[in-house]
């Protein structure tokens, strides 16, 4: 819930003038809704942060998946760590969400994390692991193409302290093996972004952790140059 209509006309024709090489990356905004119709014809792929399982009806404040198709967004988050502790969002929510987006084929980005309680219990791996094969279960094989992941732990994001490369190295290895579990060979495809405090300081290293495929950015994306810098740490 960031910037003004002035903000995002500035930060809009700000990424339009930049030059961004697109070969071996994509690149996706996710603005706040109101604003997704100010992405339509430019070519960017524009998603919204959140969507309602129901197709209408009286869910005041809601929106479609319909809905947001027809301004143009071409894929949402679903289940961003604000989402589970602000709005209390379950796993079974998400799962019902989950649905109604394959239901339209509508792509979608299932964030998933841990707080700090449970990587302090030494949970993490089977709380985070439970949170996607919940979300996930209903998809089929063939439903894979709409599917990316983002681990972003709860307690670095925001915060400025990113997770440990062992840290990030140990999740995304786990997410991979439950993919491969769940749907093998097919999951290959599937990418898992890391979200967690990445700055223009540490995405190169970060990028270069095996099975992290991008990233999930947050403040950091407000300002259009530390956007375009976490870019070129991807791209290089």
């Amino acid at each position: 819930m960031n910037l003004l209509q002035s903000e995002v006309d500035a930060w809009l024709s700000a990424f339009q003038q930049l030059n961004w090489v697109v070969d071996n990356a994509e690149i996706r905004i996710y603005p706040s809704a109101i604003y997704l119709k100010d992405f339509q014809g430019t070519g960017i792929h524009a998603g919204a942060q959140n969507v309602n399982e129901a197709p209408f009806g009286p869910y005041t404040g809601e929106i479609s998946v319909a809905q947001l198709k027809s301004v143009g967004a071409s894929s949402v988050l679903i289940g961003h760590s604000e989402r589970r502790q602000l709005f209390n969002e379950t796993d079974q929510m998400l799962a019902h969400k989950i649905s109604a987006c394959v239901a339209s084929n509508l792509s979608f980005v299932l964030c998933c994390g841990e707080p700090l309680e449970m990587r302090s219990r030494g949970e993490h791996v089977a709380y985070v692991l439970n949170q996607v094969s919940t979300a996930i279960r209903s998809l089929k094989k063939e439903d894979l193409q709409f599917l990316v992941i983002s681990y972003e732990p709860i307690w670095a994001i925001g915060t400025g302290n990113s997770a440990s490369n062992a840290e990030i190295a140990q999740m995304h290895l786990a997410i991979r093996h439950l993919l491969v579990e769940l749907f093998g060979p097919a999951s290959e495809g599937v990418q898992i972004l890391y979200g967690g405090s990445v700055n223009s300081e540490n995405a190169k290293q970060i990028f270069s952790i095996p099975n992290v495929d991008g990233a999930l950015v947050g403040g950091a994306s407000l300002d259009i140059n530390s956007f375009q810098q976490l870019y070129k740490a991807l791209i290089r």
